[in-house]
């Protein structure tokens, strides 16, 4: 590549990559050179022996609404005819110009975030339960916008945004499910709610363990992500090995299909069929709210904080960071204190977080990774890809961690399967 060919490319294209807060990347390295020391490093470290990764609601942005339009959602229902012709019949009609202004007063003072507003509402309930008081226009409100989330999570697998993202889901393990047989099985922490993981692993017939038992009533044991899952080898001898196809995921803000349970188990949840209908009355997920730290601290999402500490101790460790916008402090403090206590603990961090206590530190053991390359649809023409989304990092930046591509073979087997079923899904 010429001088004047190289300058062009980083004209139009913008790389950073920095461990701690050094630079990765020289003044000569264009754009491919940058590029290669990013794959080089990322396939250096996923091939450690505990490999993590920290998937945030941006790697479900193509199918889940962000906040901005949750917001939007919920101030239509809010407006609607059908809020005012469910009040209008409440055993206790509420006035629907009254839950208009109090929702208006919650977003003109909670700078039109929706976790705030939430937040508020959720702060009236607890005051008004703490004097003995009920607030049916509180209740309702708190309902309403969160049966507005829940729908906007339980969403249509086969709508093209979920099909979209499952496509990468699918393709993120099936690289990342066939791990060396020596190293340790991925861990997958995620603070999604929606069923995108779960469905991808079982269309690749991947097995997982997110802590539920299996059979007709799954219910939750802590105890259970602890499990290792392993096959017999030889059948004279009591010799075994790990299940390569295996995922541990983990829902630290939990899932739309999970309820509270009548079953007398321990731990009071299970997990259940989803369906489009469903509504939140009895699910036990946590709501974006600047209360969902205290939340946090109750079964199960203890004993999965827990377990996102204690995966972080282990030595000779990776964390990788996607779609994580760090705005959850029971997380955060989980990954200082990771680092504080285990010298061995890498972090790689997809995005441009400025603010972030944790990418202003001069750490070496943590790297940062952002930017924008020029790419093709297609149809050929350019377009703009951020490095830092989950499409590119899934397609791209993602090593094989298995060059044999089983899980490939595996898919178009299924897929051959259902086609000659008749099954178009």
């Amino acid at each position: 590549m010429t001088e004047q060919k190289r300058d062009d490319n980083l004209a139009k294209n913008h790389l950073s990559f920095k461990q701690g807060q050094d630079s990765f990347l020289t003044d000569v390295d264009n754009l491919d050179d940058g590029l290669q020391k990013i794959k080089n490093k990322l396939s250096d470290l996923t091939n450690i022996k505990n490999l993590h990764f920290l998937l945030g609601a941006g790697a479900s942005s193509d199918a889940i609404p962000a906040m901005k339009d949750l917001l939007s959602i919920v101030e239509e229902r809010v407006n609607s005819d059908q809020t005012a012709k469910e009040l209008a019949i409440r055993t206790d009609p509420l006035s629907h110009d009254d839950l208009k202004r109090r929702y208006i007063l919650a977003k003109e003072n909670s700078s039109n975030n929706l976790e705030n507003i939430l937040g508020t509402f959720y702060s009236k309930r607890a005051y008004s339960q703490g004097v003995g008081e009920s607030d049916g226009l509180n209740d309702y409100l708190i309902e309403l916008i969160e049966q507005q989330i829940y729908n906007s999570i339980n969403i249509d697998l086969k709508s093209e945004g979920a099909r979209k993202s499952l496509a990468i889901y699918k393709k993120l393990y099936q690289k990342l499910s066939l791990r060396n047989k020596d190293l340790s099985r991925v861990n997958v922490f995620t603070t999604n709610n929606d069923l995108l993981s779960e469905t991808a692993l079982g269309y690749l017939n991947i097995n997982y363990n997110n802590g539920f038992s299996s059979g007709l009533s799954r219910t939750f044991n802590p105890a259970r992500l602890s499990y290792t899952y392993s096959r017999k080898i030889d059948s004279g001898m009591e010799k075994y090995e790990p299940l390569e196809n295996m995922v541990y995921l983990y829902k630290l803000h939990g899932s739309i299909s999970w309820i509270e349970s009548d079953d007398n188990s321990f731990f009071n949840i299970k997990e259940v069929d989803v369906t489009p209908r469903m509504t939140s009355s009895n699910n036990v997920l946590i709501y974006p709210t600047p209360l969902k730290q205290n939340k946090s601290l109750g079964a199960p999402y203890a004993d999965l904080i827990r377990e996102f500490q204690n995966r972080l101790l282990l030595q000779h460790g990776v964390l990788i960071v996607i779609g994580y916008s760090f705005s959850d402090e029971h997380i955060n403090n989980a990954i200082y204190s990771a680092l504080a206590s285990n010298s061995s603990l890498s972090v790689v961090v997809f995005g441009n977080y400025p603010n972030e206590n944790l990418t202003k530190l001069t750490d070496r053991r943590i790297y940062q990774i952002s930017g924008q390359v020029d790419d093709e649809n297609e149809g050929g023409e350019p377009k703009k890809r951020k490095i830092h989304y989950f499409d590119y990092i899934v397609d791209e930046l993602i090593p094989d961690l298995d060059t044999r591509k089983d899980s490939e073979i595996l898919e178009k087997f299924i897929k051959s399967v259902k086609s000659i079923r008749g099954d178009r899904r």
